[in-house]
């Protein structure tokens, strides 16, 4: 399960941009494949002079923090690739809207995690 939160300026995204973007990453894993009501997003607005990078107010600053439960990514090779392939999903809504940005990825332990109360199936599984 991938969790998507997204900090950006008020503003910064329509509804339409939310759901268009959504849709584009969660593509994206299930083309590994991952079923597709594993990808959540959350989007967060964050107030005029609320975001500082280097101690500075940033508000052209977008946060893409990810979780990725159901898989981890076997080794450097693999985990520059998926960086960059997630860089070039996002760049239409923040790079060529003039936004910096910034991704974090972090993997959890598969075995803690369930869904709605269900332990998840192993990889590639019928369940």
């Amino acid at each position: 399960m991938p969790l998507w939160k997204v900090y950006h300026p008020v503003g910064a995204f329509t509804a339409e941009d939310k759901k268009k973007l959504a849709k584009q990453v969660t593509e994206v894993y299930a083309s590994i494949p991952i079923p597709r009501f594993y990808v959540v997003f959350i989007f967060e607005e964050v107030a005029k002079d609320s975001c500082f990078v280097g101690g500075e107010p940033h508000n052209k600053f977008i946060r893409f923090k990810i979780d990725q439960i159901a898989r981890t990514l076997p080794g450097p090779v693999i985990r520059e690739w998926w960086t960059r392939t997630l860089d070039e999903v996002i760049a239409p809504f923040v790079k060529n809207r003039g936004y910096d940005w910034e991704i974090s990825i972090d993997e959890t332990p598969f075995d803690l995690w369930s869904l709605q109360g269900e332990l998840a199936p192993p990889f590639e599984s019928v369940g």
